[in-house]
């Protein structure tokens, strides 16, 4: 009878140890899965002074400086308060010095494309490691990059000239090297302009051209890059950036900003959950 009961303690024993070996298994896959699933919902929005704007909104521009924060972020925040979600989204400048104050469609190929590799090129950031550390990584041109040139007939995907011959091939290269991460998802705003007074027609007109190629020829319907249509809302249809959204420079205004940053919140939204194409 005693050693019945002896075993009996013993099994309890061994009972309890593999009910604790299982409960501390499940709560590290548990946690595990938990960061796999928080570290992808990261999203880096790289742009200059006028994805600024719409990134700021209506927030006061110090109290966004010092705690960086924006309306585009706080509307993404809330959207985690409400649908228990866990999206982080960061900004930042790119590219930025020592590298330049342009972010043309050359300078993405020239960085991510044909610099590419592992180690930054000139601080910046190439693809293989901004893939690394987000998810959904958001990219833009200012409104300089309106300033298109007449073509020559010879193209070359490395020049710096702004030509919508150069542009197209910067990219195509570009979308090339965007899929090669199928794991990882682009957004692309369609190119800001000028005002009218600081752009000359024809280039205006090829601006439209430029941006009606990337949405109905380059964009590929099922594929890891989204396009988020930014010069449909300063346009309106028009050529150039509106004067009622305009600061009096090329470019926009606060209040546009501030209408314009649910709208870009909710379109990151739907990219991260599958919604976009819809």
């Amino acid at each position: 009878m005693k050693q019945i009961e002896c075993n009996t303690y013993d099994d309890s024993i061994i009972i309890n140890r593999m009910r604790t070996l299982l409960f501390v298994a499940l709560i590290t896959i548990l946690s595990g899965c938990a960061k796999n699933e928080e570290e992808m919902n990261k999203i880096i929005f790289l742009h200059h002074s006028t994805g600024k704007v719409v990134w700021r909104g209506n927030t006061n521009r110090y109290i966004g400086k010092l705690f960086k924060q924006g309306d585009v972020k706080s509307y993404i925040k809330q959207y985690n308060k409400s649908a228990d979600g866990n999206y982080r989204i960061e900004e930042r400048y790119y590219p930025a010095p020592p590298y330049g104050w342009r972010n043309d469609p050359y300078d993405y190929y020239n960085i991510w494309v044909k610099n590419a590799g592992e180690n930054p090129y000139m601080d910046q950031e190439t693809l293989e490691i901004l893939t690394k550390d987000f998810d959904i990584i958001i990219f833009k041109h200012c409104y300089p990059t309106s300033e298109i040139l007449e073509d020559t007939g010879n193209p070359d995907v490395e020049s710096k000239e702004k030509r919508l011959e150069n542009y197209k091939l910067q990219y195509e290269a570009l979308k090339q090297k965007m899929h090669e991460f199928p794991n990882n998802k682009f957004i692309l705003w369609t190119t800001a302009v000028h005002i009218e007074k600081r752009l000359q027609e024809d280039q205006a007109r090829r601006t439209v051209e430029f941006h009606d190629w990337v949405l109905n020829e380059w964009d590929e319907k099922g594929d890891n890059i989204y396009i988020w249509d930014f010069y449909k809302y300063e346009t309106e249809g028009g050529l150039y950036l509106l004067d009622k959204y305009s600061d009096g420079s090329s470019h926009p205004n606060q209040d546009f900003g501030a209408r314009l940053a649910p709208l870009f919140a909710q379109f990151i939204l739907n990219v991260a959950e599958g919604k976009a194409d819809n």
